[in-house]
């Protein structure tokens, strides 16, 4: 492997971009007590050189520090710097593939921001986007950011005619679709994929590469990346024993956009909600229905009938409705400003409606 200068080179190569999270972090006290440490203080060109030995010689590396923080305090600014960074490098002939390192914690509303914004081009391409983490601090004993970052590399460098190119991710050698990520235990080394269809990255599982390969026909056309001040202001709102309407109520007055409403079960309300979510909808607030369980189907008009004005999430988590409704209320005004009529819920169900994978 030969580490190479992004500035200079015209070489083909992979382009490994550094976001910061756990995989990037140290832990005071490695040995006692790994699970408390700092994410983000190790560079991206210092977790490649750790790894720099494991990669075969002729394979080509550039790396770049977008940003080195921990992913719970993600901000859709910097959605907006990944997701032009991934934009622009896949264009550039030079670059074969992408790598990015990630915190864990919002891994799964990257992913999806990925797939929704870029996805398209990197399949029409032929190359392939690949994000990976660690749940392990960079210093603890048995760290998995190395294993993951050389599966990541290593997927990324994979030759097309074994899978298609589109946005990845690499935990505990497996891959899956970016898009299905979805960190659902909190300490678990493979935790952001352990839900979600998958396939060994040596050995790919035929059922799994028919999915992908649905998923990317039926995704013909990328959503425009919102400019880092003008993402909508979109919240997630969660239903519990004792809900109140004041948890509706109080976004009534405020400029909020849209509410993504975390139903228990299958994606049921409080009876308490129900009449403050016909005020809101009433003025004009986006509503999405979805399941606090994380996981599972949102059906229409059930268990009981949507309010007006509300459409339901399907297979989508909160946190990926919630970039879902963001970059569909983006799209539709970025649409009407150039005279076509299209709404937010023309470019949500284009997100919602897509094959699972299974």
């Amino acid at each position: 492997m030969s580490l190479i200068d992004l500035n200079t080179t015209k070489s083909p190569h992979i382009l490994v971009l550094g976001m910061g999270g756990t995989i990037a972090g140290l832990a005071k006290e490695p040995g006692s007590n790994p699970l408390e440490y700092q994410a983000g203080q190790v560079g991206i060109k210092g977790l490649l050189e750790q790894i720099q030995a494991a990669i075969p010689g002729d394979l080509k590396l550039a790396s770049r520090q977008l940003a080195n923080m921990n992913s719970k305090d993600l901000s859709e600014s910097f959605l907006t710097q990944l997701g032009i960074a991934v934009k622009d490098s896949l264009k550039n002939p030079a670059v074969q593939g992408i790598v990015i390192t990630h915190g864990t914690d919002t891994i799964e509303e990257a992913g999806f921001f990925l797939q929704a914004t870029c996805g398209n081009a990197a399949e029409t391409l032929g190359k392939r986007v690949v994000l990976t983490g660690a749940m392990l601090p960079n210093n603890a004993p048995g760290a998995d950011g190395p294993n993951n970052l050389l599966g990541a590399i290593r997927w990324a460098s994979t030759p097309l005619e074994n899978c298609p190119g589109g946005i990845y991710a690499v935990f505990s050698g497996k891959v899956c679709m970016a898009r299905d990520l979805a960190k659902r235990h909190g300490t678990a080394l493979n935790a952001p994929l352990m839900d979600s269809p998958t396939s060994p990255i040596g050995l790919i599982n035929p059922s799994w590469l028919s999915g992908v390969k649905a998923v990317e026909l039926a995704w013909d056309t990328d959503f425009p990346i919102p400019q880092a001040g003008e993402w909508p202001w979109v919240e997630i709102l969660t239903s519990h024993a004792g809900a109140r309407a004041e948890t509706i109520t109080h976004w009534l007055s405020s400029q909020v956009e849209g509410l993504v409403l975390a139903g228990s079960g299958m994606g049921g309300f409080h009876e308490a909600w129900a009449e403050p979510l016909e005020k809101a909808a009433s003025k004009g607030i986006a509503l999405i229905r979805t399941s606090r369980t994380g996981s599972g189907t949102t059906y229409r008009d059930i268990p009981e009938k949507d309010p007006i004005g509300c459409r339901v999430a399907g297979s989508l988590s909160a946190p990926r409705a919630r970039i879902a409704l963001q970059l569909a209320i983006n799209a539709a005004k970025q649409a009407n400003l150039v005279g076509k009529p299209l709404t937010w819920q023309d470019f949500f169900a284009r997100i919602a409606d897509l094959p699972e994978i299974r």
